[in-house]
């Protein structure tokens, strides 16, 4: 693997943010339902405990999401999401109101809210447009940042029904090209590519995709990674989301050594330390 030669910014409401060193995106769920337990909170108390935890550990983003899209799960309503989401970023932006805000949500009408009604910075979602074919017109009007994840399946209840590829890389280089010619078009300035690991894919595929991680250089894009906790990691390791916490440290050093811009992660502390780490190793020479 070698490290990305560019540089980028994203333009976060007037606000642009390096990324020649790469940002730590800290997951906050407000869900009953997400897969790993520890990331869940829905009280005002456990909010704002959470996102005190995530920025005193050097969260650069925060991403809230309120809708679960784990393997299987059944969608909670707009209505539903909405009402989380309001909770969670009032009390976000009257504690915290520079802290950069993605929203998590596939949802046209939720992003419009949320971007309106609380200046959220980013949207990110997990069906690259799919799921609401009135998003990319939506993202365009609003003029924020978007984070197009690739998705194999209709939605989250069936994307693990039996993933397959006729090529991976190819299939998934494809799906993001038509849809960034797409965004390009209607005038969306700011892209971040997220090969969607563990949305569609076998085991093996997600291994693929880290392997080949660089290869997604090729857009001129930022790249997110999103592989905190996930079973990619914890069924090699033949143990649980809660106990994988060393071998998500492993795959973010990986996906950083092939030139990830953001890992969006549930463990920030050690997120930063990798970030860290793999920066000295680049500054003397130990990665190339």
């Amino acid at each position: 693997m070698q490290f990305s030669g560019k540089s980028y910014s994203i333009n976060l409401n007037g606000r642009l943010m390096d990324l020649s060193v790469p940002k730590v995106m800290g997951i906050l769920n407000v869900t009953p339902d997400s897969f790993f337990s520890s990331s869940r909170y829905m009280s005002e108390e456990g909010i704002l405990f959470r996102v005190e935890q995530l920025i005193d550990e050097g969260a650069d983003i925060l991403d809230v999401g309120a809708c679960s899209t784990r393997p299987g799960i059944e969608l909670v309503s707009e209505q539903e999401e909405l009402v989380r989401l309001r909770l969670a970023l009032h009390l976000i932006r009257k504690r915290w109101p520079k802290t950069p805000v993605s929203v998590d949500t596939f949802r046209s009408k939720v992003a419009e809210a949320v971007v309106k009604e609380y200046g959220v910075d980013m949207i990110n979602d997990i069906s690259g447009g799919d799921m609401d074919p009135e998003m990319f017109k939506t993202i365009a009007s609003l003029q924020v940042p978007y984070i197009l994840m690739h998705m194999q399946g209709a939605n989250p209840a069936v994307m693990q029904n039996n993933p397959q590829y006729e090529n991976l890389m190819t299939d998934v280089c494809q799906y993001m090209a038509n849809r960034v010619n797409i965004l390009r078009t209607l005038g969306v300035n700011d892209i971040i590519l997220d090969p969607g690991f563990g949305f569609g894919k076998t085991i093996e595929n997600n291994y693929e995709l880290m392997r080949r991680i660089n290869e997604f250089q090729f857009f001129d894009l930022p790249i997110l990674v999103g592989v905190s906790r996930k079973s990619m990691i914890y069924k090699q390791l033949e143990t649980s989301p809660e106990n994988c916490l060393n071998g998500t440290s492993v795959l973010h050093t990986m996906a950083l050594m092939g030139g990830a811009h953001i890992l969006r992660v549930h463990d920030v502390k050690e997120a930063v330390e990798c970030v860290k780490l793999v920066q000295t190793c680049k500054t003397a020479g130990l990665c190339q």
